[in-house]
């Protein structure tokens, strides 16, 4: 309590040693006399419910923690002291999920103390063992559903796997543009592209060309026609890029940047190039299209990170991928395999690693989001042509 109120921090002293002194009545008498004058504070509530706990008085406990979180809603304590509470009338199954909910609103572990510490850490377990118990109890549902035609849906399963804490909840935070009611797909359905089956089919050339162009990569800091994939100033707010800025470890050998075609690159990949031709891709002044060979060197991790605009959405198709090498976008982390291509939406939380000792090799670019109309890409466009006009930003995200 604060000096402002002597008389409540007096109570709370008063009533802290009748309960060292196991006077839990004591406590709880002098604790209600002080609710009686502050009964917004939920401090004084708490320490009630511990003094009605330590009694055995379980049932008047949750009621004056009850009371606490109707002025503290998310009290970390309080919550914690309901899942107890509840545990403790034998409801282990109500318990784990409360216990859930306490867990959710835990500050940063190291702020705690060692006791609060065990017992965020029992907290967490108790939450697992609900979470556990809950999936094993909708294990057989999907099974059931076959018939129905939707057993082996990939939206089905990701729905019981969020509903049961084995997939987080992610959603798209783009850095810049932020066009409404575009859905928030980790990982896209490849039907919706056409195209990818024909890339696919193109990738031995697109390899053999980024192999030329990456030939003795792995002995030197920088391939001839590579540039660090993160170039920014050291005076912008991004300093979750500081160990891959400017460094060789992750770079690019760009075909298209930033709406213009790097001649040079550009002849010397023919059949790469030939293949991003057959694909629509963005067309913006000083933005897009958008075209590289990603080079992730040995033992080098991109850290999470979210894109520019949702209106768009990023390919991969791995050409050169050792063992130890993975992907990350939201809740759903993936492997690469040579010439099968992906399409994700880079404004949901996304990271890459390579844990091997090789190079890894990935051909990336844009395109279009389906969701949009062609209406709606063509306005897109004009706004993106008149930001360009209207100024240039002094970095790029």
């Amino acid at each position: 309590m604060s000096d402002a109120h002597p008389t409540l921090s007096a109570a709370q002293a008063q009533a802290g040693a009748a309960l060292r002194a196991g006077a839990f009545e004591e406590a709880e008498a002098i604790l209600s006399a002080a609710i009686a004058n502050a009964p917004e504070s939920p401090d004084l509530h708490l320490n009630l419910a511990a003094a009605r706990r330590a009694r055995g008085d379980v049932d008047g406990a949750l009621g004056a923690v009850d009371a606490a979180l109707r002025f503290a809603p998310r009290h970390f304590h309080a919550l914690l002291m309901k899942a107890s509470l509840i545990e403790a009338k034998g409801d282990r199954r109500s318990a784990g999920a409360a216990y859930g909910v306490a867990v959710s609103m835990a500050p940063p572990i190291e702020v705690l103390d060692p006791v609060t510490r065990r017992a965020l850490e029992r907290a967490q377990a108790a939450s697992r063992r609900y979470q556990q118990e809950l999936a094993e109890e909708l294990g057989a549902l999907p099974r059931e559903w076959r018939g129905a035609g939707v057993g082996e849906s990939p939206r089905v399963a990701a729905f019981l796997d969020r509903l049961t804490g084995r997939r987080g909840i992610y959603r798209q935070q783009p850095v810049l543009f932020d066009f409404p009611e575009l859905p928030a797909i980790e990982f896209y359905d490849p039907e919706l592209f056409p195209w990818i089956g024909a890339l696919e089919a193109a990738t031995p050339d697109i390899v053999r060309e980024f192999l030329d162009v990456a030939q003795g990569a792995e002995r030197t800091d920088l391939q001839e026609g590579f540039e660090p994939y993160v170039q920014y100033p050291d005076n912008v707010p991004l300093d979750q890029w500081a160990e891959l800025n400017h460094s060789p470890q992750w770079s690019a050998f760009h075909l298209y940047k930033n709406g213009d075609a790097v001649a040079e690159n550009v002849a010397r990949c023919p059949q790469t190039v030939g293949a991003l031709k057959a694909i629509e891709q963005p067309v913006m002044a000083r933005r897009s299209p958008n075209a590289m060979y990603s080079l992730l060197k040995p033992r080098t991790r991109i850290p999470p990170h979210t894109g520019i605009a949702n209106t768009r959405l990023v390919v991969h198709l791995p050409l050169v991928v050792p063992p130890g090498c993975g992907f990350r976008v939201g809740s759903e982390t993936r492997s690469w395999t040579v010439g099968k291509a992906w399409v994700f939406d880079d404004t949901i939380e996304h990271e890459a690693w390579n844990n091997s000792n090789a190079l890894r090799g990935v051909l990336i670019f844009d395109v279009w989001s389906p969701f949009l109309s062609e209406a709606e890409r063509h306005c897109v466009t004009e706004v993106m042509n008149t930001l360009s006009r209207f100024s240039k930003p002094s970095f790029e995200l």
